[in-house]
């Protein structure tokens, strides 16, 4: 891969605020636009911009496929664990009042749960179809 200076200097300093921002839109989506998925694709396309400024193998040696995997798994139990947990607790699937003393605070701490298993699987899944389609030829040019 050819070094460019300028982008990675750029990127650099993008990354960051990149992820900033996907963090401020994952932790904000209940107050206003935005959420897990949003803040998923966000915090995603930084790791995506690294791999493409500094190369395939070194962005996956800071995220390998199996932590990718398992933070997929994470999310989807995370979200599904808050619906149970309320049907344990007595109210119906993802009924979020059943979480906390107050209905309002309930509301407040399951949409953040289940906002935050949405956008960690939606970040993995998006970095594990990166990887698949950008290693793709990779494993044609060692055969």
């Amino acid at each position: 891969m050819k070094h460019n200076l300028i982008l990675r200097v750029v990127s650099k300093f993008l990354i960051p605020l990149i992820i900033l921002f996907g963090l401020y839109v994952q932790f904000h989506g209940d107050f206003g636009p935005g959420g897990g998925f949003q803040a998923g694709v966000i915090v995603a396309s930084a790791i995506i911009l690294y791999g493409l400024v500094y190369g395939l193998d070194v962005a996956e040696k800071i995220i390998p496929a199996n932590v990718l995997r398992l933070l997929a798994g994470f999310g989807v139990i995370l979200y599904a664990g808050v619906g149970v947990f309320t049907l344990i607790f007595g109210g119906n699937y993802l009924e979020y009042g059943v979480l906390a003393s107050t209905q309002v605070g309930g509301q407040h701490l399951g949409i953040l749960l289940v906002e935050l298993g949405v956008g960690i699987t939606v970040s993995s899944v998006m970095l594990i179809i990166y990887f698949a389609f950008a290693g793709r030829g990779r494993e044609e040019e060692t055969q």
